[in-house]
């Protein structure tokens, strides 16, 4: 997962990768666009959007905080992955330091973990897209299978912008 996190990063240079449905959320009073493709399934949730690859190896979610509810938006993803089987690793946990993208400051936390397919990658990436709201991006991929993704996360991850 640090590979893709960091190709990612890097892949905010080339937005003309992401294709699919742009998903400006949440509805009523939009803070963020993202393009995920058709085949991922997207779909607006009760706080942001989520979608998984077409053969399940990957689940993205991107979740709306602000300044008073960030620590409840990071609880509930743990708490999702929990009730999915997810266990993560503590003692394999990174943090990427902070990179402006797009105009947002960005930052990742990583961890390896298990459920019941085996070895997982899991992380959350931070994105302010304002003063006081930020996108919190969970990222649940099975080891081995993930990394035919790579190219469908990095263009995610990249088309993710701010709306004003």
């Amino acid at each position: 997962m640090n590979k893709t996190i960091a190709f990612a990063l890097l892949a905010f240079a080339f937005p003309g990768l992401a294709y699919g449905a742009t998903l400006k959320f949440p509805s009523e009073a939009p803070i963020a666009s993202i393009t995920i493709p058709d085949s991922w399934g997207p779909s607006e949730t009760e706080s942001g959007v989520e979608a998984t690859s077409a053969d399940s190896a990957v689940y993205l979610s991107a979740d709306v905080a602000d300044d008073n509810s960030m620590q409840k938006v990071v609880s509930d993803a743990i708490d999702f992955l929990t009730k999915n089987g997810v266990s993560i690793d503590p003692s394999t946990q990174k943090d990427t330091p902070v990179t402006e993208v797009n105009g947002m400051q960005m930052t990742t936390i990583e961890w390896d973990g298990k459920d019941e397919d085996g070895a997982v990658s899991v992380g959350l990436l931070f994105v302010q897209t304002a003063q006081n709201k930020a996108l919190v991006v969970t990222y649940w991929g099975n080891k081995g299978e993930e990394d035919k993704h790579d190219a469908e996360v990095k263009a995610i991850v990249a088309s993710i912008k701010p709306v004003n």
